[in-house]
């Protein structure tokens, strides 16, 4: 699918700079930077599903550690 990035003179600049150093596209710089976020975001809901599961269990020995 095409699509069309607005970035401002800066921001292409910086991503120029980020694909040569790289030795990529600025397509393929953009995909990744896509993809780590995606992977990123995941992995934070997942810690955020575990964590409402797992806290209310321990709420009472949290408490206790937090105020000894």
């Amino acid at each position: 699918m095409a699509m069309t990035l607005r970035l401002t003179d800066e921001e292409n600049t910086h991503l120029s700079e980020l694909a040569e150093m790289e030795g990529r596209s600025k397509q393929e710089i953009m995909r990744l930077a896509l993809a780590d976020r995606w992977a990123r975001l995941q992995k934070e809901q997942q810690l955020g599903e575990v964590l409402s599961r797992v806290l209310p269990r321990y709420q009472g020995l949290l408490e206790r550690f937090g105020t000894t």
